[in-house]
């Protein structure tokens, strides 16, 4: 008997979701404001920096709650951990496609879209403190 109980929520109910959203619009954000005060190659390069980060996270995020329910406990475990390798191996490929295929390329901005989206994940805690729990 397969003790895995598949999450039948739809993927915009669960508590990364909002975290997910707000990575995006912090992504866009920053974008623009680069785009706006240091020119087209900072505001896309910060755009790639952004996507970077939320990629990742975005995986991470769909391998995590394709399970629920305590007898899932295991299944949920195993896809934290794969789904965390699978961030760090996207994170990496992701940031050496960057760097190999996009010229010119401002470095400083790509890096703050970067940091700017993975703040936004550290303090995934606080906005979804008052998500409803199932």
């Amino acid at each position: 008997m397969d003790a895995r109980t598949p999450n039948k929520s739809p993927f915009h109910r669960t508590p990364a979701f909002p975290v997910l959203l707000l990575q995006l619009i912090v992504m866009l954000v920053v974008a623009l404001v680069l785009w706006l005060f240091q020119g087209l190659t900072a505001g896309y390069s910060g755009l790639l920096g952004g996507l970077v980060a939320l990629i990742p996270n975005s995986y991470f995020a769909f391998r995590v709650y394709r399970y629920s329910g305590a007898r899932s406990a295991r299944a949920i475990v195993g896809e934290m951990y794969f789904g965390e390798a699978g961030k760090l191996i996207l994170t990496a490929v992701l940031f050496i496609a960057v760097w190999l295929a996009v010229k010119p390329l401002v470095v400083a901005a790509v890096f703050g879209g970067y940091l700017a989206v993975l703040a936004v994940g550290a303090s995934a805690l606080l906005i979804v403190k008052g998500f409803p729990k199932h």
